[in-house]
């Protein structure tokens, strides 16, 4: 117990914002490598002789993968240091590029985003704890924003460079960009983070399913896993949308893929504006705005100058409602947040997985206006659940 303080208060002491820093471009790695089949989907299909929505399945396993993990990893890891667990994760996601850059078939291509899932899983699982033993209490928050910096920052680039080097290089030495990057990231934080024991004065994993007897957290957390299978159901295909309906070029899409990005970028800077003081108002109006451009690019797809705006309009307020949902963690469970962001990875990757999978069968055999329609409904009932939480948040 003595050493457990000293240690704790040494970090209270201590800023490793060098380690902030390098845990942030793992950040950038990880969100990278787990949506980079976003601009490459249409070339990864053709190469391995699957059909896109085949091809966008290496979505939903790494989401699947990425749920057990985050949900087990606690339990799992047992008293490993946390250092290593980190150092471990950031390893396999090296391990993940060089796998799928090199797959000979779909299947192996599938095992590659399966090792992604898991890194995704652990290392969002430790994120929140890492933050805490790596800076002062009062400095949590800026480590966390700067975390989530890595996040907006690889929104913004790594759709239309993906897009790009596909184009140049081929996807699978687009993927393999990403292995050098992942081990500049290993040997920075092997210099870079500190010793960080595992704490088992936190309760078990089972205390996370504990939160469920809330019945605000069970409809809040229905209401963010819809709002996720509604945004990936779509997002996942904008590609093939892109090429098949608006019929663009590589140098077209690639500046759509970089103004979504840009916008969700600015939508991360503003969203704090917005949420402040009032969450729920802000979670119940994405959902919907999100429908309506979904309604919008089923009725005016077949322009570029209606699509690329509305698109704009999505990764404006689309990549900037996790912080919302954050908040919203961070504000219903003041004391149990990092058991609930652990609950809270779980359902959005969950999510993710689910929405990629039925959106990509509603593509492949119904066609592109059933998944955009798909969306429209799981995102305007997400709006619903999210009014009924806050109606909930109010009575208990």
């Amino acid at each position: 117990m003595s050493t457990l303080i000293r240690d704790t208060s040494r970090h209270k002491e201590s800023a490793y914002w060098s380690g902030v820093f390098a845990m942030t471009l793992c950040v950038f790695v990880l969100i990278a490598s787990e949506f980079m089949p976003v601009s490459l989907l249409t070339p990864v299909a053709g190469d391995l002789g699957v059909t896109e929505g085949m091809a966008g399945q290496g979505i939903a396993i790494s989401g699947a993968l990425a749920v057990l993990t985050s949900l087990t990893m606690t339990s799992l890891a047992g008293n490993i240091n946390r250092k290593y667990l980190l150092l471990g994760m950031t390893l396999l996601m090296a391990v993940s590029g060089a796998i799928i850059a090199m797959a000979p078939g779909y299947l192996v291509y599938m095992f590659g985003r399966a090792l992604i899932g898991i890194a995704i899983g652990g290392f969002w699982s430790l994120s929140a704890a890492t933050a805490i033993r790596l800076v002062p209490k009062h400095l949590v928050p800026r480590a966390l924003a700067i975390f989530n910096g890595g996040n907006a920052l690889a929104t913004v680039v790594a759709a239309p460079l993906g897009s790009y080097l596909g184009d140049v290089i081929g996807w699978r030495g687009a993927f393999f960009c990403l292995v050098p990057v992942a081990l500049i990231a290993f040997v920075w934080q092997c210099f870079s983070l500190p010793e960080m024991k595992a704490n088992n004065s936190h309760p078990s994993g089972g205390s996370v399913f504990r939160l469920f007897q809330r019945p605000v957290v069970v409809v809040g957390l229905l209401a963010c896993g819809l709002f996720f299978m509604g945004q990936f159901s779509l997002f996942t295909y904008i590609r093939p949308f892109l090429e098949t309906v608006t019929r663009v070029d590589v140098s077209t899409l690639s500046l759509i893929l970089f103004i979504i990005g840009l916008a969700g970028f600015m939508g991360t800077l503003l969203i704090g504006v917005f949420i402040k003081g009032r969450v729920y108002p802000a979670l119940v109006a994405i959902p919907l705005l999100m429908a309506a451009v979904a309604v919008l690019l089923i009725l005016t797809g077949h322009s570029v100058w209606f699509v690329m705006p509305l698109l704009g309009g999505w990764g404006l307020i689309a990549t900037a409602a996790p912080a919302g949902w954050w908040t919203w963690v961070a504000r219903t469970l003041p004391d149990d947040a990092e058991a609930g962001g652990g609950l809270m990875v779980a359902v959005i990757q969950l999510s993710i997985a689910l929405g990629s999978t039925i959106g990509g069968i509603a593509f492949d055999h119904t066609g592109w206006q059933s998944t955009f329609s798909l969306s429209c409904l799981l995102l305007v009932a997400a709006a619903g659940l999210t009014f009924l939480t806050s109606r909930k948040h109010t009575t208990q």
